[in-house]
């Protein structure tokens, strides 16, 4: 498919600086089939039965922005993925700068050897020392903001909070699992009482995630690949939901994209373990979930590409257009949509 079908247009006012507050009372657009009502996020015990699961990711983002020097040139790093305990591949910031066997110097004491440079131009980074990785990342790091937000704004205080969500917990992500940003003790709290329940898994979201697409048609495009874990004891417990008539909602594409790598064409959900670059286009056929909770995705993004592989490329160019008109927020600090297709 050409890309160029899942483009539209997006008044840069839009874009979230700031998420929320309180987090719950953000904006929410459920799309059920092809007809829209707009709520707010604490509405969200209302809108869902109580057999129905949220299933969450507790991936916690690390600061894995880097900035340093080779020499006389400055260099920037963002990390991506983990290789071993000492190695993560990064993407790099002038990177004609840099050559294999050099060393960039991020400040306080910490460096990195660039060991290898793959396909796509990333880099394999080396970190020096005996010191564990994480802490030299807490100690040069900074929060990897996304473009579309650190281009208008510096990083402060407030993001170091603002972007992890309360699931948070294994270290490993460089984005967050952004739509679970809007949940609350509070909320949390009213779901139970109504009857939701909740499941976990993990996916260390990468910096793929914020990469343009820049080919013309969609069979062009590699995902980068991310790594996570479904437990045998939580696929079960989503098996026996679904078996008793319950839906399964991931929060988040991340969560949706790790479920449905994990589920055979018989729909079960099984234990995973490893990489996944799952790529979820027009004409997928959904085996894991029965609705998203995900924000609003930037144009021509392989993100809008999965919402509209979920509910249809008109409703979809539809919903976003209701959302334009609405003033709803967008991206990661933005709104939220609960997207319900037709069983």
């Amino acid at each position: 498919m050409r890309v160029d079908l899942f483009d539209f247009a997006l008044p840069q006012e839009l874009i979230a600086l700031r998420p929320a507050v309180p987090r719950d009372s953000a904006k929410m657009l459920q799309v059920e089939g092809d007809r829209l009502s707009d709520h707010i996020v604490s509405d969200l015990p209302q809108l869902l039965g109580p057999k129905d699961i949220l299933v969450f990711n507790d991936t916690k983002v690390i600061p894995a922005q880097l900035q340093g020097t080779r020499g006389e040139a400055k260099i920037g790093a963002t990390l991506h993925k983990r290789v071993d305990l000492r190695r993560w591949q990064a993407f790099i910031r002038n990177a004609k700068r840099l050559r294999v066997g050099e060393v960039v110097d991020f400040g306080m004491d910490v460096s990195a050897e660039a060991e290898a440079k793959l396909d796509d131009g990333s880099f394999i980074l080396h970190f020096l020392g005996d010191e564990p990785v994480e802490l030299l990342l807490e100690r040069a790091g900074t929060m990897p903001l996304p473009p579309y937000i650190a281009s208008k704004r510096a990083i402060d205080e407030r993001d170091v909070d603002d972007y992890q969500t309360m699931f948070a917990k294994e270290k490993g992500a460089v984005a967050a699992p952004t739509a679970a940003l809007h949940f609350t003790d509070g909320l949390l709290a009213a779901l139970a009482e109504a009857g939701v329940g909740s499941e976990i898994l993990t996916l260390h979201v990468g910096a793929g995630t914020f990469l343009p697409v820049k080919v013309d048609e969609t069979d062009e495009h590699k995902m980068h690949s991310e790594w996570g874990r479904i437990d045998a004891a939580t696929a079960d417990r989503l098996n026996a939901a679904r078996k008793a008539g319950g839906r399964v909602i991931a929060v988040g594409t991340t969560s949706l994209r790790l479920l449905e790598s994990a589920t055979g064409e018989d729909g079960i959900i099984r234990p995973f373990e490893g990489d996944t670059d799952i790529f979820i286009t027009p004409g997928y056929k959904f085996r894991a979930i029965d609705g998203l909770m995900t924000n609003f995705h930037l144009p021509k993004s392989t993100l809008f590409m999965l919402v509209s592989a979920l509910m249809g490329m008109d409703t979809m160019q539809e919903v976003y257009a209701h959302a334009v008109a609405g003033g709803y927020r967008f991206y990661s600090y933005g709104d939220s949509s609960l997207l319900l297709p037709d069983r």
